[in-house]
């Protein structure tokens, strides 16, 4: 089947779901495409995943909906608002493929084919056959609905990144009173289950690392929240934090 599954985006994502490296791949970034443009990668794909970044998810359904296969699945794994995703499903079926919301619900790495993903979509029931097929093992339809799994992730996404968030407000206040061990250790005392020396190293590097994408991911999370009647206040500082610490690296102000 490896011919016919194509990759829009060939970032950590691509390649970790891409076991083999066979899998045909367009990626603006010259380094990571292995076609001359989107429609030659598409040409033939019956299967094709979108892995790009959340701000570019709906312009990437929409150019590749000019150059669809006939009932070609389109798996629409971006960290996205639903209306964001009911619209990337539109242009995707005006061009005669099948769309499906797809949310990944970790980090893709180590896990790579084991990564959980929930799929919703009218077409959930083909997706669950090609996943199963192409490897995956942990994949769960929630529902007939476009935009239900990625509201579920969303929503997930608001405490996580929101977490990682806060370590990144609290850890640069505590290193500029020089009270850090203090503060960890008063967190390891009233919270067992974590260890927070760990925790809080672990949350400012994903941050590090990702912040610029996990920014981008959190303003669909705010716009889920708004659509829903929440004003995502919050969340909206959320987004300030992650993208500055991506900038800028480490914690100390």
């Amino acid at each position: 089947m490896d011919s016919k599954v194509a990759l829009i985006g060939n970032g950590e994502a691509g390649r970790a779901f891409d076991l083999a490296g066979t899998w045909r791949a367009f990626d603006l970034l010259a380094d990571r495409t292995r076609h001359a443009s989107l429609a030659e990668a598409l040409a033939t794909a019956e299967v094709i995943f979108s892995v790009v970044t959340a701000d570019q998810a709906l312009a990437a359904a929409q150019a590749a909906s000019r150059h669809l296969a006939e009932g070609a699945l389109f798996l629409d794994m971006n960290s996205v608002a639903p209306d964001t995703k009911r619209a990337a499903a539109q242009a995707i079926e005006a061009g005669g493929g099948c769309y499906l919301d797809v949310a990944v619900m970790s980090p893709v790495l180590p896990k790579r084919l084991a990564t959980p993903l929930l799929v919703s979509g009218p077409h959930a029931g083909a997706a669950l056959e090609v996943l199963g097929a192409l490897g995956f093992s942990q994949v769960r339809a929630v529902g007939s609905e476009v935009g239900r799994a990625s509201t579920i992730k969303m929503l997930r996404s608001v405490m996580v990144k929101g977490i990682e968030a806060l370590t990144d407000e609290m850890m640069r206040a505590a290193d500029a009173a020089d009270v850090t061990h203090e503060v960890l250790t008063s967190l390891e005392a009233s919270e067992r289950d974590w260890d927070w020396f760990e925790r809080a190293a672990y949350n400012l590097d994903r941050m590090a690392a990702h912040g610029a994408r996990r920014a981008a991911e959190m303003e669909e999370s705010a716009n889920t929240l708004a659509a829903l009647g929440v004003d995502p206040v919050m969340t909206r500082g959320t987004v300030v934090r992650q993208r500055n610490a991506s900038a800028q690296k480490d914690f100390a102000a």
